[in-house]
């Protein structure tokens, strides 16, 4: 930490783009990755934070994960889930892609004047079912309540804590050249869900979020392979694409995908064709990166599609120092062309 922080002296604000915060700053691409780094980083930077993880590892007479965030969809009932699941699973999920077993959770609601109980009620009710799916417990937590029109209906802010498996060896720093990357199942499922009971879309097949809790998976596989799994992102806010740019700028490394290998249910690429969106930028809540060891891939794989949350896994492209700091899609139709971080909102609201 600087001298002139750690002292309590007030420092200047550095030069930023823009004069106010836009929705483009929460869409987890370009625009939230600018605002990190050049705003909240720089006004309080330390080593943990340095690390630019999901959550952070703390040596408390043990090592243990921890990770908190913030959940503001709408609408907050949706189909195969609602805002109260969704923010177990997603804090779950942070904790897990730690290489931790979460174990305990914070829970803090801030409740809009005019929030139906009924409608608090049932949120409750899957908040509870959705930590004795993932077996953690809520702990502790907040409860504030703000004028009707100054939130939208609830907002609902976790915390989570677990101790680190023993196997893991999770870090940024052990992706490498010639490793493979790895998704366990279908993307932007989440995203055109909420998008389309949003805008009143309809399909063929039911679609529903594939919002979940990984952290039993993951356990599975840290039980398995340990260090052969290097590395480890739920991509979220910004979808794949802007979690990949991630991993590649701060690497130092490029990535190769295969367009042909990314698992997309036909109605979600439909539905993205249909409104020109793509897929690589929609958020997921039910997915997870890993970065593995080469000659472990494929036994990997095979251990993802065994559990029902890995059924849809594919190795979807692999680590390379052709084209440091980006990542590179090779398209169906031939060709090649830059996977860029998502530079502003492309779908509000969605986690």
């Amino acid at each position: 930490m600087k001298k002139s922080m750690a002292h309590g002296v007030h420092c200047p604000m550095p030069k930023f783009d823009f004069d106010i915060v836009t929705l483009g700053h929460g869409s987890g691409g370009l625009l939230t990755h600018r605002l990190l780094n050049k705003i909240i980083f720089e006004a309080l930077q330390n080593e943990y934070l340095a690390e630019a993880h999901d959550g952070a590892w703390l040596n408390m007479d043990g090592l243990v994960a921890y990770s908190t965030d913030s959940f503001v969809v709408s609408p907050i009932f949706f189909p195969g889930g609602n805002i109260g699941d969704l923010a177990v699973h997603g804090t779950v999920n942070d904790v897990a892609m730690c290489g931790a077993i979460p174990e305990f959770l914070s829970l803090s609601f801030i409740l809009e004047e005019g929030l139906l109980m009924t409608e608090l009620w049932d949120i409750l009710q899957s908040i509870k079912m959705a930590c004795h799916d993932s077996g953690v417990q809520v702990v502790t937590g907040d409860t504030k309540v703000v004028e009707k029109g100054k939130g939208d209906k609830i907002f609902i802010n976790t915390t989570g804590i677990g101790r680190m498996h023993p196997k893991a060896h999770i870090r940024m720093a052990n992706i490498k050249k010639g490793d493979a990357i790895l998704v366990n199942g279908n993307i932007a499922t989440h995203g055109v869900t909420i998008l389309s009971v949003r805008e009143g879309l309809s399909f063929e097949t039911s679609l529903e979020s594939d919002s979940t809790s990984l952290n039993h998976l993951v356990a599975e596989l840290l039980d398995e392979f340990g260090a052969d799994i290097h590395f480890m992102r739920d991509p979220t806010r910004g979808g794949l694409a802007s979690s990949l740019n991630e991993m590649a700028s701060m690497s130092g490394h490029g990535i190769a995908l295969k367009e042909n290998n990314l698992p997309i249910v036909e109605e979600v690429e439909g539905a993205c064709e249909m409104l020109g969106l793509d897929p690589m930028y929609i958020a997921n809540e039910g997915i997870f990166i890993a970065v593995v060891e080469a000659d472990k891939a494929d036994a990997i794989l095979q251990a993802m599609r065994r559990n029902e949350k890995g059924a849809d896994a594919a190795i979807i492209g692999e680590v390379t120092e052709a084209h440091k700091g980006q990542v590179i899609m090779q398209a169906a139709v031939g060709g090649r062309r830059v996977v860029h971080m998502l530079a502003g909102e492309q779908l509000p609201r969605i986690c």
